[in-house]
This record gives structure tokens, sequence and C-alpha cells, in this order.
């Protein structure tokens, strides 16, 4: 949600960042209704005080024995009574015009997110790993022998429909493992605090989180209606939702290892083969809850923290930040990071690090006490993959793959896999 009162004072540079996105001038729209919703507020307050005061004066009247004047104001408080409720209910509905409104409008980009229209405007800011040699063509995670046949998509569609799939036996081993060196790694030596949390969700929460009213089709609804969430940056940050927490308590650093899920709704025909893109899928999240002057260098620190994951296991890979016509509607800024995939000779979007300043707060009215004391404020909202568990997957799969049809796969996953780290071509892991 916007700021309303920095919209009033200055409409020009609101309209200004909105435009950054592609989007049309909103300020007038906005104000108006604002200017309506005040003069009706101001109007019920001015017939409140005259019921008021003809409440007082029918006592009087009456004890005085002017019955026609205890009459006449007796009618005079029922009609401003009427008059208060009639705009009160206009003053509501303004409000909620209003309300509806800033919630269709996205985040306003940082000064330095580049302007841009799409992802060919996004800019390389760092670059990691040599890309793998490979004396053979690479083939596609689900086309390695070692892989293929523990990598079920038929199987899947039979039980559940399109962009599913059944790991088996090794391969969900790997995938297992992968989950658990991210969280060990991020509770361990990142200092965030493992979290199991819900994947069904209130209203309130998709809301707050900004997923609703924007993205309602792109979420499974349950028919009591609750919501999968799309990921568990969801039920993390809405956690703090109403609260007013301590400076000194901040930043508040989660982690969630879950399943979630995304019905794809804008995607069709897009990335069908293998599973790359899957209404179900798992990954570990990271959110933290921040000062407002710390949340710029802690977005710095959650890129890092998805980075290393990647050097840990030795994939190549590079970071970009989005221009404003790619970015996320409730981000401010934010940074991808995109695994070298060998089978697509290409790289692929495997974690996205955004702040969304205080844009989520706003909505789920999440505050802190400053130190020096005086008004809560809002707290600033991150979130970032840390990382995705299925794409990480196919990265380790596809930079490790060899000419008979075996992985080498990292030795960080050791630890993990009984201390084997090869996935023979006939799937097992030795």
């Amino acid at each position: 949600m916007h700021d309303i009162r920095a919209i009033r004072e200055n409409p020009q540079a609101f309209d200004a960042a909105v435009a950054r996105r592609g989007d049309a001038p909103v300020s007038s729209e906005i104000l108006a209704l604002d200017e309506a919703r005040r003069a009706k507020i101001s109007a019920a307050e001015t017939a409140q005080a005259e019921q008021n005061k003809a409440s007082k004066a029918v006592g009087a009247a009456k004890a005085s024995g002017d019955e026609a004047e205890f009459e006449r104001l007796r009618a005079l408080v029922g009609e401003k009574k009427a008059e208060v409720a009639a705009m009160q209910a206009e003053a509501k509905e303004l409000d909620t015009q209003l309300t509806d409104k800033l919630a269709w409008i996205a985040n306003l980009p940082a000064d330095d997110v580049p302007q841009g229209a799409d992802e060919n405007d996004n800019v390389e800011v760092n670059r990691w790993g040599d890309l793998p040699d490979f004396d053979f063509t690479p083939k596609e995670h689900y086309e390695i022998g070692g892989v293929a046949a523990s990598m079920d998509f038929e199987t899947a569609a039979k039980t559940s429909g399109a962009r599913f799939v059944m790991l088996k036996g090794a391969v969900a081993r790997i995938h297992r493992a992968l989950a658990q060196f991210m969280v060990d790694t991020h509770v361990d030596e990142n200092g965030l605090t493992e979290v199991n949390c819900p994947v069904l969700v209130r209203d309130e929460a998709m809301y707050g989180t900004d997923k609703l009213p924007k993205f309602a089709e792109d979420s499974y609804k349950t028919t009591d209606g609750a919501w999968l969430i799309s990921t568990s940056e969801i039920t993390l940050t809405y956690s703090v939702a109403g609260d007013v927490l301590e400076a000194s308590d901040l930043p508040r650093r989660m982690t969630a290892h879950t399943l979630c899920f995304r019905s794809e709704a804008g995607s069709a025909g897009r990335d069908t083969a293998g599973m790359l893109r899957q209404h179900q899928f798992e990954k570990v999240e990271m959110v933290s809850v921040t000062l407002p002057d710390q949340s710029d260098a802690e977005q710095k620190r959650m890129l890092r923290c998805a980075e290393d994951i990647l050097e840990r296991l030795g994939i190549p890979y590079r970071t970009v930040i989005l221009c404003t016509g790619d970015m996320g509607f409730g981000a401010r800024r934010t940074f991808d990071i995109e695994a070298w995939l060998p089978g697509q000779n290409a790289y692929r979007e495997i974690s996205s690090v955004s702040t969304t300043g205080d844009f989520q707060a706003r909505r789920m009215n999440a505050r802190f006490k400053p130190e020096g004391g005086g008004k809560p404020q809002f707290v600033h909202t991150l979130n970032g993959s840390g990382l995705a568990v299925g794409r990480c997957l196919i990265a380790v799969l596809e930079n490790g793959q060899q000419a008979d049809g075996a992985v080498r796969l990292p030795d960080a996953l050791a630890p993990y896999l009984g201390g084997k780290i090869t996935l023979t071509a006939d799937g097992t892991l030795v």
C-alpha cells in the first residue's frame, strides 16, 4: 500500500514513479477520492457536534417545561443522527474505494532500479564460475541417463495432470539433500531462524503480502476459502502482521522449506518440458523484517546468502538487477540469480531477492517502536529464494552430467548422501 500523505504532498513525484513501471498517472483520481472522503468525514463530524449540542439542549427544554422546544430539539437530534449515519456510510464507501484503488498500484521502484521494458533490459551485476566444458553435447536434466527413470512425468500426469513430476529413488534423495543443505547453511552459518510453517493461509495473509487482489488467478484456493501458498514468503512475512516490534528485536531473519503451489495461469506454453515450471514445487525461502535504514544492506546480505549456496555447489551463475518493467508487483528492488543450465545453453532464474520497503508493512500494519521514542513506524520487509530446490536439482544434474549418463554430484552434498557423490548411469548412488 502507498502513503496517502506522500501522494498529497507530491503527486507529481508519485506519478513519475508510477510511470517508470509503464503505468498511467493516477494521483488525480486518488486525490479526488481522498478529498471526497475527507470532506464527508468533516461533514459527519460537524453534524455529530450539532447532534451533541441539540441532545444537551433537549434535557434543558424538558426541565423548563417548554414542550414545543423539546419536540423541536428531539426532532433535530433525530435528523442529525440520520445525517451522521448517512455521511459516515458514504465516507466508509469512499475509503473502501480509495483503499481498493491503492491496492492495485504496484510498489514504487527505488531510484537505482534501471529503467526498462522487459527482461532484456535487466542489468548484470555479478558473474561467478567457469562454464563446464563438455566433450559431448550436454542434455537437459530429464534426458540424462541416470536421471530419466527416476523423474517420472507420466505417472504424475496420471495422478495430477500436467506440470507435475514424481521423483524416485536416488534423484528424490538428491532433491531432499539439497533442501537440507540449504536450510542447514542458512541456520548454522547465516543466522536465520528455521520455521516450519503452514502452507494454507487466509485472505488477510495473501492481501498483506500483496498477492491479493491482483494475483488471485495465479494461486490455488480451497473450497473453504483458504489459499495454498505460492511461497512461504507469505506465511513468514505475515507472521508480524499487526505487531508493534521492539527496534532492538530487528532484524528478524527467518527461513522455511515448504511446498509451494502456483497455477502458472500466465505461462501457457512456457517451459512445458521437464520440471523447470511446475504447479507444485519446493523452495527454501528467506524473509527478513528490518528497520527502514537497514533494509538496503539487508538485501545485499540476503543476496550473498543465496549466491553462496550456488558457489558451494559449484554451479556457475550470474546476478542481474531487474529493470522497472520486469520487476514484481510488490518489489522496490529485485536481484535475480540465474544458474547456468548446460542442457538449455542458458542462464535461468533460480532465486529472486527483493526488498518491498514498507509496501507490505502498510498492508498488514506491521510496525516498530523507535528506540528514541516517538510514534511507531512501519518496518521494512524483504524476501528471497535460498533457493528453489527443484531448479537447483536441475542445475546440479545438468552441470555434473557425464558422457555415459552418470552425474558427478557436488562435494557439499556428500554429508547428506551418506558420503556418495556419484549418480551412476543406471540411477544408483555410489
